[in-house]
């Protein structure tokens, strides 16, 4: 993945792992990312609920995703969501 799909991966990481509204949003969309069929949710229009810059990293990302055609454990962020996962998705989790 590019440099700039990089930065705005990195600035959303730090997003989805708060406490608000554009936080689990931004972690609806990355939990997507990672495996749609079990932690997907993520609805396009969450993209007005969130602030512009968050807006943009998201659709920056989304072409990332699409030229690196790759996801986030092949780039090297597997603990970055797994903790995600523990985050948002705790009832996924094996006990």
């Amino acid at each position: 993945m590019d440099e700039i799909s990089t930065a705005a991966l990195n600035r959303l990481l730090r997003v989805a792992y708060g406490d608000t509204g554009q936080s689990r949003r931004v972690a609806d969309f990355l939990l997507s990312w990672w495996n749609a069929a079990t932690c997907g949710k993520w609805d396009p229009t969450d993209l007005w609920a969130v602030d512009a810059q968050i807006s943009e990293d998201i659709l920056v990302l989304l072409r990332g995703i699409d030229a690196s055609r790759s996801y986030p454990d092949t780039l090297g962020y597997k603990a970055q969501f797994d903790r995600l996962v523990r985050e948002w998705r705790p009832h996924l989790l094996k006990e």
